[in-house]
């Protein structure tokens, strides 16, 4: 049976760490749709095809019905999320280090919104609660290695199938020499679809997160149990859906503008090219990263034309992408360390 709305208040009111690790789970919620979910409608803010403030409204709709349909259907990359660790040691250290966790994933998502990096909360939250469940076990048997196949190979795909599909895209349009407006206009609807597909997919890896704290506060772990309740999808949408109204354009002027000299046509390009991607990424459980998949996307847009791409921007969001993995498990280790030593 799934959780009851009441049930869950009434194991915040008994567990403060439970609610300090649900309040800061709804942080790095908030963060996801405010600095990943930009990336979505950066083409339509860009070319001028829509004004950033109803680009955003666009974005926070599409997100909402992105985590409110596909959850109704498939729930695996959330599933993938919640098994990504064992958190042992009794219930009030597991919650401990589930919080460290997220304190760990709030700190790295707001330096990289701070420097304007398109960064991926997405593998900060796994690496970070992987790092604070090393921290409570002292070893690396607590790592459940096949979830993280699963986290490995979406990184590949992410980055190689976006970046083939963007410049696929983008070499099919210069060969039809479609007229401007078309492609204007159809920067909306791509734009859409991107969002509600960033929804499906970071929608459920935060769903995943707040079922895990419950089953840890419950001190259980078992995920035969794994039903999602519409509330809490409603919750989920809403707050990655609030996060995208509440602004982003420092990484729209990053990947957009600074990165990328975005046309009508490469951001259209953009779009079709990674719309596959997350189609297939979300159908076979695998959390990837969005930003990852936009941004290769519009490399590739733009790769296809000299001079386009601002190629020092893009190593340093490389850079920044291979430091996501090591940063915030070391990060979320030294956090749990630190957490379980002040308050266990």
């Amino acid at each position: 049976m799934p959780l009851s709305f009441w049930d869950f208040m009434g194991n915040l009111m008994q567990n403060p760490t439970l609610m300090i690790t649900v309040l800061l789970t709804s942080a790095v919620l908030l963060v996801n749709g405010w600095t990943d979910a930009p990336n979505a409608i950066a083409g339509v803010v860009v070319t001028g095809a829509l004004p950033f403030p109803m680009a955003a409204a666009l974005a926070a709709a599409f997100n909402f019905l992105g985590v409110l349909c596909i959850t109704a259907v498939n729930v695996s990359v959330a599933e993938t999320v919640y098994s990504i660790a064992v958190f042992s040691g009794g219930r009030q250290s597991a919650l401990t280090a589930l919080c460290a966790a997220m304190t760990a994933v709030v700190l790295w998502a707001w330096a990289a919104w701070h420097f304007g990096i398109p960064t991926s909360e997405s593998h900060a939250l796994v690496a970070g609660i992987s790092g604070a469940a090393v921290a409570l076990e002292g070893s690396l048997s607590c790592i459940r290695w096949d979830c993280w196949a699963k986290v490995g190979a979406g990184l590949l795909l992410s980055t190689a199938v976006g970046f083939l599909g963007g410049r696929l895209a983008q070499k099919k349009l210069c060969t039809l020499s479609l007229p401007s407006p078309l492609i204007r206009w159809a920067q909306v609807p791509g734009a859409a679809a991107v969002s509600f597909l960033h929804g499906a997919q970071d929608g459920q890896k935060f769903l995943g997160v707040f079922l895990l704290g419950v089953a840890l506060a419950e001190d259980r772990g078992d995920e035969s149990t794994f039903l999602i309740p519409l509330w809490l999808i409603g919750l989920c949408a809403g707050g990655v859906a609030l996060g995208t109204l509440l602004g982003g354009r420092r990484i729209i002027d990053t990947v957009g503008r600074e990165m990328v000299c975005l046309s009508p046509e490469r951001a259209l390009a953009s779009d079709l090219g990674s719309i596959p991607c997350l189609i297939l990424a979300t159908w076979m459980g695998w959390p990837i990263s969005t930003t990852h998949v936009r941004t290769a996307s519009l490399l590739a847009a733009g790769s296809v034309c000299d001079g386009a791409v601002n190629w020092r921007i893009a190593v340093r969001i490389a850079l920044t992408w291979l430091l996501t993995f090591p940063g915030c498990v070391l990060l979320g280790y030294c956090m749990s360390r630190i957490f379980l030593h002040i308050l266990t």
